[in-house]
């Protein structure tokens, strides 16, 4: 097809999302080579992340575009070859074992402590904080730590583990509001440093160890933000190692995002650049992966909460980019505007969600009273 019949065809698709090429409006496509539509049409959204990092379009309001493109399901015409290849590989392949495990940590959270020190605010948690009450980022990420201990039931004490800890944040906060003792565990040798720093006056054990290898008892385990990285073909071994890490009369909170849409879907952009071997489940996948292991005492659901939780981390990097500009280059400030961006619409446009499981090994006697 010509340039001219290209241009032509991304206009009409754009505008089943109300999105004009070169329009007015905050959530308009600002094209600034041509080369773009070629490249969009033949690689799909890995096209077009790349072309947004190389400076080829701009979108004023991009989490708004993307949002009015997710909501108006005008993703679904661009299928391309990365796409399904990108699927097939998470539907066959087992990207999550061995050394693979520890992938995620050396691309994506050993990118350096300065940016997410920036990013994250006052507590370093790399996830969704709770915002029923709070009015910002690190009022939120607070409650989104109480609301877990108080799902825990959490007494002074209690030694409890948490599998994915990232740099310690919520065993910190667990030590230091409910007086437990603690093991952490991360794939990411950066992290390990810094939570052992951030820990240490806690009774609190940072290890770099693969969940797999844990087999050791806990009176509570926690998993935030870390599910996502496990993959379908472990998510049974994922929760029968933390029944066997779990007494009896214990709780295991599971924090992950789960999508809406068919399971094994990764997005060849997010793959590539952001969070490599990672896959989103899907509820029919979680519920599968529990049978005969687990009692769901409560599913929590508060993906809405996510889409305020990236517009800050957002406004915080933007406000740190004259510093961090001296260790990342514009192609990373570009990149990292359209990884927060496109997230940000994925929750707002609902197709992902935010998930917070309460799982006992036979049940609460006489049941679980939900905390909210």
């Amino acid at each position: 097809m010509s340039q001219d019949s290209l241009r032509q065809r991304a206009a009409e698709l754009l505008e089943l999302a109300g999105i004009q090429i070169n329009g007015s409006a905050p959530t308009d496509m600002q094209v600034h080579d041509d080369q773009l539509y070629a490249r969009v049409f033949a690689h799909g959204s890995l096209g077009l992340g790349e072309a947004y990092m190389d400076g080829w379009w701009d979108a004023q309001d991009l989490s708004g575009m993307f949002t009015n493109i997710l909501c108006s399901h005008m993703d679904e015409h661009l299928k391309t070859l990365d796409t399904l290849l990108a699927h097939l590989r998470a539907r066959f392949v087992n990207m999550q074992r061995g050394q693979h495990a520890f992938e995620i940590g050396k691309v994506h959270y050993d990118l350096g402590n300065d940016l997410f020190k920036a990013m994250l605010g006052k507590r370093m948690v790399y996830s969704c904080g709770y915002w029923a009450q709070a009015t910002n980022l690190d009022d939120a990420q607070a409650a989104k730590l109480d609301l877990v201990c108080r799902k825990l039931q959490l007494k002074p004490g209690m030694r409890v583990l948490d599998i994915g800890c990232g740099w310690g944040e919520a065993l910190k906060f667990a030590a230091e509001r409910y007086g437990i003792t603690g093991v952490g565990i991360t794939v990411s040798q950066h992290q390990a440093e810094l939570a052992g720093e951030l820990c240490r006056d806690f009774d609190v054990e940072i290890r770099l160890q693969d969940y797999r290898e844990l087999d050791e008892p806990f009176d509570a385990i926690m998993s935030i933000g870390m599910f996502e990285h496990v993959g379908a073909k472990n998510y049974r071994e994922f929760f029968e190692v933390s029944r066997r890490c779990l007494k009896d009369d214990g709780l295991f909170l599971l924090h992950n995002i789960g999508t809406n849409q068919a399971p094994g879907q990764p997005d060849p952009w997010i793959e590539k650049y952001i969070f490599p071997n990672s896959m989103i489940p899907a509820a029919s996948q979680v519920a599968a992966a529990l049978e005969g292991l687990w009692v769901v005492e409560d599913w929590h659901n508060f993906g809405a909460d996510y889409d305020r939780t990236l517009t800050a981390w957002r406004a915080n990097f933007d406000a740190a980019w004259a510093t961090l500009s001296a260790s990342y280059d514009e192609r990373f400030r570009r990149m990292w505007h359209f990884y927060l961006a496109v997230s940000a619409a994925v929750f707002r446009s609902r197709r992902d969600q935010l998930w917070q499981l309460t799982l006992s090994p036979h049940g609460v006697p006489g049941g679980y009273r939900v905390p909210r």
